[in-house]
C-alpha cells in the first residue's frame, strides 16, 4: 500500500492516524499499521509538541468497563545507543546521582496484548485490558481459561495486588490455529488479542494463549525491593516470567540489546524490542511518572528498515502556522512491506547540509524520529545536471512573502488567515483529537465545507448544525451522517480550558504548554484577562507569565502577539458566548499545597530540584521561577538568595525543605 509521509501531514492529521490506530490495535484487534509506522507517527506528533495522556484506546462495546487502581500507561521509546545514554542521564539529573552506574532489569518487548490481574485475599478476582489506560475491558471470565494463570496466590502475599502482563500466542500456535480460519489472523498478536476478547470463554479456552507476567500495579503492601526480586516472586507464586529477563548495568546494555536482536528469529513469540527498567523499586517510585511514560523504563526498539531509491521532485507543503515544509518525492520503493513514496526533508538548513538534489539516489528509513526520512545522499551516483535545490521565498499557495525569523530554522509565509492553507490547517486542528475532538469533522470534511464556503473560521463550526439540511444532501452523506454530526458538534461545546486553549492553535502552543497555561489561570476568563493585560511590559501579568515553570520568553511573546489581534479577540467572543468552557481542576485538590504558588530557592540537600517540582506538582500546586506577590511559599535551600529575600519583604511563607516535603506528603 502506499503511505503519507509525516512532512505532508499536519499535525492534526497525525494525532488522527494515532487515534485510529490506537482504536484498530487495542479495542479492534486490526491493526491498520505497523509499528515502525505507529512508533515514528507519535515521535513525529511529540515533536511537534503533543503530549500523549491517554494510552490505548476507549473501552469496546460488548465488555464491561473495570477502571485500574493504577494507571496502565506506555513507555517512550529509543532507537539507538546515543538515546538510551540520554535517558539514563536523565533519571540520574531527576535523581542527583551524578556519575552513579545504572542497574536495570532488562526484558524482551513482547508483542501481545496488555493485562491487568487482580487479586483479592489472595485469589484471582478480575482481568482488565488496557483500554485508555484508565480504564479497561473486563475480560475475567477469559482470562480465567488461561492455564499459566494462577488463581491463587500463597498467604504471604498481599490482600490486594494488581498484577500487569503480557498475553500473547506462540507461533506454531498461532500458525494452527489460522490453519482452521476462514479469515486468517494477519498476526500472532492480533490472533491474542482476538482470541481473548471473544464474548463466549469457551473460544478463548479453545485457543492456546500464554501468558507473561512481568510489572507491579497497585498493591496493599510491598511485595520486593527490586524489579528482578519481584520476578522472582512472581515465579514464586505460580506466573510464567520470561526466561531471558536479566539484571544488567547500563553498561551492558548494548550488548545485551545486540543479544536479543540475534536470538529474535528463532524465540518462539514475536517481539520489538528491549525493555529496560530501573531495577531499583524505591527508585522507580521517586521517579514517577512524566506525562503517559514512567521515568524509570524505556523500550529500546529493534533498528528501522532502510532503501535505495531516486529523489523525483521536492515540493513545499505549508501548515497552520504559516511554516513552509520541504517533502520529497521518491520513486515508489517497499521498506518493510510498505510503498514508500515520499519523505521529509525538515526545512532548508537539513537540505543545505544534506546537499539533496533531484535526480539524487538517497537512502531512506522507516523509523526514527520521522518516517520515512532521507538518511544519506549517494553523491557518487548524482546526474550531471542535478542542480541545488532553491528554497522559495513566497509562500507557493497565496504567494505572500516567506521569511526565516533570525535564529529559527523555519520559513513562514506572511499571509496570515489570508493564506487559504494557514485557514484549512487551523481549522483541522481545531477540529483534531487533543483539541475538540469532533467525531466527523475530520481533514476531508473540513476541506469540503471550507470549499462550500461554510467554515472560514473555528466558530462557524457551530453553526453547522443549521445547516444540516443542506449537509445530508452533499454526496456522500445522508440524513443519519448529517444528525451524527449535528450532535457531536452540539456535544463539544463543553470544553475543558486545556483542550480549549490547544484548540485555538497559538504558535508554540502545543498539549504540554496548554495544560500549563490552563493549570495556572484555571478559568477562561482569568487567562484572557491576564494575557490582554500582559501586553504592558512589566505589567504584573506579564511578569507573572514569564515566571510560569515550563512558560519561556518565546512562548510567552506568541501568547501576548495573539491577544494583541483584534480579530482573535472578536473570535474568542464568539467563542465564549457558543461554550461552556470548564474550569480547570487540579490533579490533587485535597492536599495542603493544592492550588498554592511555589517557588524555589537555593540548593535543596535531600531531593533534586526536578524532583521537588515534579512533587510539587503531584501534590496540586503551581510552581514558578520567580517570587510575586502571588506567590504562596518558597521552599529555602542552602545559599538562598535574593528570592528568599524578596520572599521575607513580602511577607510571604518560607518553608525549609523538611517543612515542603511534610505539606507534599513524602
Amino acid at each position: 500500500m502506499s503511505e503519507t509521509p509525516l512532512d505532508q501531514m499536519t499535525l492534526e492529521t497525525l494525532l488522527a492516524q494515532i487515534a485510529a490506530a490506537d482504536l484498530a490495535y487495542h479495542r479492534d484487534d486490526r491493526p491498520i499499521m505497523d509499528d515502525a509506522r505507529y512508533d515514528a507517527l507519535k515521535r513525529e506528533a511529540e515533536r511537534r509538541g503533543a503530549v500523549f495522556m491517554q494510552v490505548g484506546a476507549p473501552v469496546a462495546a460488548g465488555f464491561g468497563k473495570i477502571r485500574h487502581a493504577q494507571p496502565m500507561l506506555s513507555l517512550d521509546n529509543v532507537f539507538a545507543p546515543d538515546e538510551f545514554s540520554e535517558f539514563c542521564a536523565r533519571i540520574r539529573r531527576f535523581l542527583g546521582l551524578d556519575a552513579t552506574v545504572l542497574q536495570f532489569v532488562a526484558e524482551p518487548k513482547i508483542d501481545g496484548l496488555s493485562i491487568s490481574l487482580t487479586y483479592q485475599d489472595q485469589k484471582f478476582i478480575r482481568a482488565a485490558t488496557r483500554g485508555d489506560g484508565e480504564e479497561g475491558e473486563d475480560v475475567t471470565e477469559n482470562v480465567r481459561t488461561l492455564p499459566d494463570l494462577p488463581l491463587r496466590l500463597p498467604e504471604d502475599a498481599p490482600n490486594f495486588i494488581e498484577i500487569r502482563g503480557e498475553i500473547y500466542m506462540a507461533r506454531a500456535d498461532f500458525l494452527a490455529l489460522n490453519a482452521t480460519q476462514a479469515r486468517p489472523f494477519a498476526n500472532p498478536r492480533n490472533a491474542a488479542a482476538g482470541s481473548l476478547r471473544q464474548l463466549d470463554p469457551r473460544i478463548t479456552a479453545s485457543r492456546k494463549l500464554s501468558l507473561f507476567a512481568y510489572a507491579r500495579g497497585a498493591a496493599s503492601a510491598p511485595v520486593a525491593q527490586t524489579h528482578f526480586d519481584y520476578l522472582a516472586t512472581l515465579r514464586r507464586w505460580g506466573f510464567t516470567v520470561n526466561p531471558l529477563a536479566e539484571p544488567i548495568s547500563e553498561t551492558q546494555a548494548i550488548d545485551f540489546q545486540a543479544r536479543i536482536g540475534a536470538l529474535r528469529p528463532d524465540l518462539p513469540y514475536d517481539i520489538d524490542g528491549v525493555v529496560y527498567k530501573l531495577d531499583d523499586l524505591a527508585l522507580q517510585d521517586r521517579l514517577g511518572f512524566a506525562g503517559r511514560a514512567p521515568r524509570w523504563a524505556v523500550a529500546w526498539k529493534f533498528p528501522a528498515e532502510r532503501a535505495i531509491t531516486r529523489l523525483e521532485a521536492i515540493d513545499i507543503q505549508v501548515g497552520r502556522t504559516g511554516a513552509l515544509t520541504p517533502r520529497a518525492t521518491l520513486t515508489p520503493v517497499n521498506v518493510g512491506g510498505v510503498i514508500v513514496t515520499h519523505a521529509t526533508l525538515h526545512n532548508e538548513d537539513e537540505i543545505i547540509r544534506k546537499d539533496v538534489r533531484v535526480g539524487d539516489m538517497v537512502e531512506i528509513q522507516r523509523a526514527g524520529d520521522v518516517i520515512p526520512q532521507i538518511v544519506a545522499v549517494l553523491s557518487a551516483q548524482r546526474p550531471p545536471d542535478a542542480e541545488p535545490f532553491h528554497f522559495p521565498d513566497h509562500c507557493p499557495i497565496c504567494g505572500s512573502l516567506a521569511i526565516r525569523p533570525q535564529g529559527e530554522v523555519v520559513r513562514r509565509c506572511t499571509g496570515g488567515l489570508s493564506c487559504p492553507a494557514q485557514v484549512v490547517e487551523r481549522l483541522i486542528h481545531f477540529c483534531a483529537r487533543p483539541a475538540f475532538d469532533i467525531e466527523g469533522m475530520g481533514e476531508k470534511t473540513v476541506r469540503e465545507f471550507h470549499a462550500l464556503g461554510w467554515l472560514n473560521t473555528v466558530a462557524d463550526i457551530f453553526t453547522l448544525p443549521d445547516l444540516e439540511a443542506k449537509i445530508a444532501r452533499l454526496d456522500g452523506w445522508g440524513a443519519l451522517s448529517a444528525a451524527k454530526l449535528s450532535a457531536a458538534i452540539r456535544a463539544r461545546r463543553r470544553i475543558p480550558l486545556a483542550r480549549f486553549i490547544y484548540a485555538l492553535g497559538i504558535r508554540r502552543i502545543g498539549e504540554a504548554n496548554a495544560k500549563l497555561l490552563a493549570r495556572h489561570y484555571g478559568q477562561f476568563a482569568v487567562w484572557r484577562d491576564a494575557m490582554i493585560a500582559a501586553q504592558m511590559i512589566g505589567s504584573d501579568a506579564r511578569l507573572e507569565l514569564g515566571v510560569i515553570s515550563g512558560i519561556g520568553p518565546s512562548i510567552a511573546e506568541e501568547l501576548v502577539g495573539f491577544f494583541a489581534e483584534p480579530h482573535n479577540l472578536a473570535l474568542l467572543a464568539t467563542l465564549d458566548a457558543q461554550l461552556n468552557i470548564e474550569d480547570e481542576i487540579g490533579p490533587a485538590d485535597n492536599t495542603p499545597l493544592a492550588g498554592k504558588t511555589i517557588v524555589f530557592t537555593g540548593t535543596l540537600e535531600t531531593i533534586t530540584r526536578p524532583e521537588a517540582k515534579a512533587r510539587a506538582e503531584e501534590a496540586g500546586a503551581k510552581v514558578t521561577e520567580s517570587v510575586s506577590k502571588r506567590t504562596d511559599y518558597v521552599v529555602v535551600g542552602a545559599d538562598a538568595g535574593s528570592k528568599a529575600t524578596k520572599a521575607a519583604a513580602l511577607g510571604i511563607a518560607l518553608l525549609t525543605e523538611a517543612e515542603f516535603r511534610s505539606l507534599a506528603g513524602f
